[in-house]
């Protein structure tokens, strides 16, 4: 919080600060989780497909009893070193392939690990504050009594974990969404307070 400190009037004071759900970490969370999978999927298809091409070169597999043919795919595994050394044998295009995948995962968890950390979200009992930005800084800003309505958007889970989008209409400035932030109806609750004050 430190820009909304910085930016406090002498007679102005915190109402409320806005704080991001420990849902947004795990859905950030869960795009390492989708690049590794990703990742793995690539080397796996290449792998099984490196093995199937074998097997069908080596073999006749279409008078093969299935016994046998499971019997054809592991000799063809244990003479090609086995699954570690075929996925380290891969071409290298399946290989950066399979990088990209787990980096694109790792970009879309810091992008969002980064938004978490350089958000600002508070009520003061003059202004609504939201600043964002890591080098380059965004902040906006609505008077409190040019606040015209707040609605609260959220869905089933949202309901169950406490979490939600908070939209802000203000006279001249149009809508506001902030962040999916935790207990969002007590924000709410915090800018009719602040009118109050």
């Amino acid at each position: 919080m430190l820009y909304v400190q910085q930016s406090l009037g002498p007679d102005e004071e915190l109402v409320h600060i806005g704080r991001f759900h420990w849902m947004y970490t795990v859905s950030s969370t869960v795009w390492i989780v989708i690049g590794l999978v990703g990742a793995i999927g690539v080397l796996a298809v290449a792998t099984y497909l490196k093995v199937f091409l074998a097997v069908h070169d080596m073999y006749d597999v279409g008078k093969m009893p299935s016994g046998i043919y499971e019997q054809a795919w592991q000799k063809t595994v244990a003479a090609k070193g086995g699954y570690i050394k075929l996925v380290q044998s891969s071409h290298p295009g399946v290989r950066i392939g399979s990088f990209l995948f787990f980096i694109a995962g790792l970009y879309m968890f810091a992008q969002m690990m980064v938004i978490k950390a350089t958000t600002e979200i508070a009520i003061t009992n003059t202004r609504l504050i939201y600043k964002q930005g890591l080098v380059a800084r965004h902040v906006g800003e609505i008077s409190i009594d040019r606040i015209e309505g707040v609605n609260v958007l959220q869905g089933m889970l949202g309901r169950i974990f406490d979490y939600g989008n908070v939209v802000v209409r203000g006279m001249g400035v149009g809508e506001v969404m902030l962040p999916p932030i935790a207990q969002p109806i007590d924000f709410r609750k915090a800018i009719e307070k602040a009118r109050t004050l």
